[in-house]
């Protein structure tokens, strides 16, 4: 098997334009001690990212606002929450998303 040499240069840029947004930071901020407000910022930043994206995925279809009353992601959404926080078991919470889906789907 051959490697093009224009692919491979594709595939090393990529590689490097991924990595140094997340090394550098790392590098430079394991440097200094931050302050207790920046590390409890820092500390809400995943929570943040990962409801934006989820209340995309849950609110929007193809751009536009789902009717409550018509979202059935969001109806899947409601028990899964609930296992999440009572459980908090990860494969108990993925469970009970595509099983509640799955029921949603096939009655609705």
């Amino acid at each position: 098997m051959d490697i093009r040499l224009d692919i491979l240069w594709i595939i090393l840029g990529t590689a490097l334009v991924t990595l140094l947004p997340r090394v550098i930071p790392l590098v430079v901020l394991s440097r200094f001690e931050l302050p207790p407000k920046v590390l409890r910022f820092l500390n809400q930043v995943p929570i943040a990212v990962m409801s934006a994206l989820l209340a995309q995925e849950l609110f929007l279809e193809n751009g536009r606002v789902v009717p409550i009353l018509d979202n059935v992601k969001l109806l899947a959404a409601l028990p899964t929450f609930l296992v999440a926080i009572w459980t908090k078991s990860l494969l108990g919470t993925v469970v009970t998303g595509v099983v509640t889906m799955a029921l949603l789907q096939l009655w609705l």
